[in-house]
């Protein structure tokens, strides 16, 4: 039986659930993602993170939400770098699911339910996303949502020691 996911603004009690994947995942995480202070996998840490991303969604330049999976937070995706001007209109897609819910289709469809949220909620006409050269999961979670490949960025993050590549992807959103 398959869970159900969904999405839903973060909050501040988000915090635990979040650092207990964190701190479980952090080595399958590390080649996709910037290294971090020990804060970070805390509980205190995230709590942290959380009221800076709080703080950026009420100045109207992110979105942030957790994944769920029947009702329990298995994951964050965020809608960074908002620019809502009119001649604008768009924000940066990103995500990640715990290793203990990965491959059930919840990245696919928490990607599906904030493309939703950035056409009918923020009012944004383009998603923009970027992923690691390697990352052939994450690439299918946007293929399958509509996302193209439009560019390579070189040498653009500092992974796992070493500078990487990243492939840039986009979607129209509609009016």
């Amino acid at each position: 039986m398959t869970s159900s996911t969904g999405i839903r603004l973060i909050e501040p009690t988000d915090a635990a659930p979040i650092a207990a994947h964190r701190v479980r995942d952090a080595e399958a995480f590390r080649p996709w993602e910037p290294a971090q202070p020990a804060d970070y996998f805390t509980p205190r840490g995230q709590a942290e993170r959380i009221e800076g991303l709080l703080a950026g969604y009420r100045a109207g330049t992110v979105w942030p939400g957790v994944v769920l999976a029947d009702g329990q937070v298995i994951g964050q995706v965020t809608v960074g770098g908002i620019l809502p001007q009119p001649h604008l209109r768009r924000g940066s897609v990103g995500y990640w699911t715990a290793t203990v819910a990965q491959n059930q289709g919840h990245a696919g469809n928490a990607v599906a339910l904030v493309l939703r949220v950035m056409r009918e909620e923020l009012g944004l006409h383009r998603a923009e996303a970027s992923t690691n050269l390697e990352n052939l999961p994450s690439q299918r979670v946007l293929r399958r949502n509509g996302f193209t490949p439009y560019g390579v960025a070189h040498s653009a993050i500092f992974l796992d020691g070493n500078w990487r590549d990243g492939l840039l992807w986009e979607r129209i959103l509609g009016d």
